[in-house]
């Protein structure tokens, strides 16, 4: 499994490894949501609902042109960082570019590091590393978001079955990275799952009110 792993010169590879990383990160650190929300006329997205500039806190408006170009965007951004990296320098460096992208996302250096939960740019770095996987991911997220409509506990399963799916394809070294980012997904989603827990985590399409922050 860990094979790709072992047989890189990490020495001599880092220099590339960063670039590809720093590459990633300004990607993704793009706040699609925070401009969408504001060009429909929202105003500015961290005020409202949960504070976050992802596309469920953006449908949170009742701008669903925008939460979508904002769902579409998010994924993009991931998937240009891991298809770019991957042709110019291979798989390998594609990861860190994937990895990048990802952390970008959550800590944008341009919102006080402050960004979205990461599960657009998750779906879309997975289709990029492989799309078969990464339809599974969108059908398990879609299946789970029709049955209860709740887009947190979509997230959370999806993030959860992607390594699986990975390994399933033979993908031990992407499947590690997914294990990474599947964490950090869980990480920020800590609030949802303590909703979700509670019985209050709101659904799919419900406006809510201002953000406290």
């Amino acid at each position: 499994m860990f094979d790709a792993i072992n047989s890189i010169d990490w020495p001599a590879e880092a220099p590339i490894f960063a670039a590809a990383l720093v590459f990633g990160y300004l990607l993704g650190s793009i706040p699609f949501g925070l401009l969408f929300a504001r060009a429909a006329g929202a105003g500015d997205v961290r005020k409202i609902g949960s504070g976050n500039i992802g596309a469920t806190n953006v449908l949170r408006t009742g701008k669903r042109w925008a939460a979508a170009a904002t769902l579409l965007c998010d994924g993009g951004k991931g998937a240009v960082a891991v298809l770019v990296t991957q042709n110019v320098q291979g798989s390998d460096v594609a990861m860190f570019a994937a990895l990048g992208a990802f952390l970008g996302h959550l800590f944008p250096l341009w919102l006080n590091f402050r960004g979205g939960k990461g599960v657009a740019v998750f779906l879309g770095v997975t289709l990029a590393l492989d799309w078969r996987v990464g339809l599974l991911a969108l059908a398990t997220w879609l299946a789970v978001a029709v049955s209860l409509r709740i887009s947190s506990l979509s997230a959370l399963v999806a993030a959860a079955l992607v390594p699986i799916y990975m390994l399933l394809f033979g993908h031990g070294d992407y499947a590690v990275l997914e294990i990474v980012l599947a964490i950090l997904v869980f990480v920020m989603h800590r609030e949802n799952i303590r909703r979700l827990l509670s019985g209050t985590e709101p659904r799919i399409g419900a406006k809510a009110a201002p953000s406290p922050g």
